[in-house]
């Protein structure tokens, strides 16, 4: 811990009553970082000088930089702001704007809908704020681009590039529950708007058709957008979900999320890393406490407890592993991507364990404790 405290000055525990110490402003450094790095990159440059918005680094920053305590923020980070601004961009110019990718048009713009429409309503939604002209633009491009028939109506295309854990053939399923968390985030009792009934309709019909065929990981998408929007699944659905949850906890405490996508396997033909990681870890421990389980129940305070032992002393990032190839220099960008949701993810979820009203948050059933 000197260590720690000489080279980042920024060694803090979590509130009174938590005993999850973790460095916040390393944290958020790592993430700004991170975030320009992808924005400059050629690689996320996209139409009129835009950038891709990644569900690792992107969406993952937008979600969760925001709620790190760093005194010195301020009204938030360069890195923020030039992401809402190109979100919004893209948005205003959607008639006109380049599909992320050439030659995959239909499945590039309805996985961007679904992630403007999240971004957007995150942010509007944060302080209490309205919905905005852009935000209330984005939802209606992604509901233009829901799908009213065939094997995935109520759904969107999505990216597919056979990459575990956002873009697999699977992936489908997770944009939808996206979609859910956006609708259930947007301020303004927005999900009640009458002209969006049968949308949401489609939706619920999608999630709950699809939802026996889904890996643990995407039903914990669906956990974290009931969480959102709780008529979105019944509490019999809810409490099999968790306990699912609670049944694939290693036994250090963490979550493994090769593990957690059935049966994929690597490209390359390497094993998968079944050690538990801070993605999996840390998106399971936000979103259980999204979801009402209590600081108190075992199986989360030991998913909180494993994020405060293992983010790294150097730079405040977590790891996380490749489902997809093994990853032979782990200082490159790429190799970095999963890292960079591994740490979003955690700092969401310390966060969330540090907030004063967590002490007396309700189960969503006894069964759960």
């Amino acid at each position: 811990m000197l260590a720690c405290a000489s080279v980042l000055g920024a060694c803090v525990r979590g509130r009174e009553g938590t005993p999850y110490a973790w460095q916040q402003r390393a944290a958020a450094h790592y993430l700004d970082r991170r975030e320009a790095r992808w924005a400059a990159w050629d690689g996320a440059a996209r139409d009129e000088g835009t950038f891709c918005v990644s569900c690792h680094t992107s969406l993952s920053y937008a979600l969760a930089r925001p709620v790190i305590d760093v005194p010195d923020d301020g009204a938030g980070t360069a890195e923020g702001a030039q992401l809402v601004q190109d979100v919004r961009k893209r948005v205003r110019r959607w008639q006109q704007i380049g599909p992320y990718y050439r030659g995959k048009d239909q499945e590039s713009r309805g996985t961007e809908s679904v992630l403007n429409a999240l971004i957007l309503a995150t942010h509007d939604a944060r302080d209490g704020g309205s919905l905005s002209a852009d935000a209330q633009s984005a939802f209606t491009y992604m509901w233009e681009l829901q799908h009213t028939s065939g094997e995935d109506r109520g759904a969107w295309s999505w990216l597919e590039f056979r990459q575990e854990p956002w873009e697999a053939p699977d992936s489908v399923y997770y944009g939808a529950c996206l979609a859910a968390l956006a609708v259930g985030t947007a301020p303004e009792a927005y999900r009640d708007t009458a002209t969006i009934q049968p949308n949401l309709a489609l939706l619920r019909d999608y999630l709950d058709r699809s939802y026996g065929a889904q890996t643990t990981i995407n039903q914990v998408t669906l956990l974290w957008a009931s969480s959102r929007w709780p008529a979105l699944i019944d509490t019999g659905t809810r409490r099999a979900i968790t306990e699912k949850i609670f049944s694939e906890q290693r036994p250090d405490g963490g979550w493994s999320l090769s593990t957690l996508a059935g049966s994929w396997k690597r490209t390359d033909g390497t094993p998968l890393v079944l050690e538990s990681d801070g993605y999996a870890t840390g998106l399971i421990s936000y979103v259980l406490q999204e979801s009402g389980v209590p600081r108190d129940n075992a199986h989360l305070d030991r998913g909180l407890k494993w994020l405060s032992k293992n983010q790294s002393w150097i730079d405040g990032h977590w790891s996380a592993y490749s489902p997809n190839k093994r990853r032979h220099n782990p200082f490159s960008n790429v190799s970095q991507f999963m890292n960079d949701a591994a740490t979003a993810y955690a700092a969401l979820a310390l966060a969330k364990a540090d907030s004063p009203d967590r002490a007396t948050a309700q189960t969503v059933d006894s069964a759960v404790r």
